[in-house]
C-alpha cells in the first residue's frame, strides 16, 4: 500500500490491513513472519513542513527468529503502537557521501522517504526490526550450546569443563625464581 505525498495533501489516510507471512520480506535479517501481521492506523502530511508525513498505528505479529545461545527457535510476539515521522530524502548533490549530516536531538527518531511518497509494508518492516530485542533467545534461562562438544545444555547436559588456562602464557609457568 502506497501513501503518495499529492493524496495525503488532500486529506489524510486510514489504513487496516493484515499481510501474510512471505509477504513482507525480511530475509535478510534472519526472522521469519509466522503469523499474519494486522496494522491498523493513519497517514498525513504535516502542515507548515516540507513535504514531512507522519504515520501513527498499531500492529501485531508473531515472528520467530534461530535463538542466539542455542540455535533452536525463538519466538518473538510483537505488539505494539508506533508514532514515525518522514522527511524527503536530501537530495544526493546536497552533501558528499563521506560527508556527515547534523540531526538535532529532535530528529534522531526521524527517517526519510525517496520519491514521491510512503510504502507501507517498509514502514512496517522497518518497525519491527527496530522492535526486535538485541539478543533473541528462546528464553532468558536458555544455556546455549556447550563450546566443546556442540550439545544443546538445554536437552541434554554434558560433562565437558572448559579449560581455563590461557596457552599464550603457558611458557611462563615452567620458569622458576632464585
Amino acid at each position: 500500500m502506497f501513501f503518495s505525498v499529492k493524496d495525503l495533501e488532500v486529506r489524510k489516510a486510514h489504513f487496516e490491513v493484515t499481510f501474510q507471512p512471505g509477504e513482507i520480506d525480511f530475509l535478510d535479517s534472519g526472522l521469519r513472519q509466522i503469523s499474519p501481521l494486522a496494522a491498523g492506523g493513519a497517514v498525513e502530511l504535516l502542515g507548515d513542513t516540507l513535504g514531512e508525513i507522519r504515520v501513527q498505528g498499531k500492529l501485531q505479529v508473531t515472528m520467530e527468529a534461530d535463538c542466539d545461545r542455542c540455535l533452536e527457535t525463538a519466538l518473538h510476539p510483537v505488539e505494539s503502537t508506533f508514532d514515525l515521522f518522514y522527511r524527503p530524502a536530501p537530495p544526493a548533490h546536497a552533501h558528499h557521501a563521506a560527508e556527515e549530516v547534523e540531526l538535532d536531538e529532535g530528529e534522531v527518531e526521524l527517517s526519510f522517504y525517496e520519491g514521491g511518497g510512503l510504502e507501507l509494508k517498509e514502514v512496517l518492516r522497518e518497525h519491527i526490526l527496530l522492535s526486535m530485542p538485541m539478543q533473541r533467545v528462546c528464553n532468558e534461562a536458555c544455556k546455549g550450546i556447550c563450546p566443546i562438544c556442540g550439545q544443546n545444555r538445554n536437552s541434554s547436559g554434558c560433562d565437558c569443563h572448559a579449560k581455563s588456562a590461557d596457552d599464550r602464557w603457558e611458557a611462563l609457568r615452567s620458569l622458576t625464581l632464585n
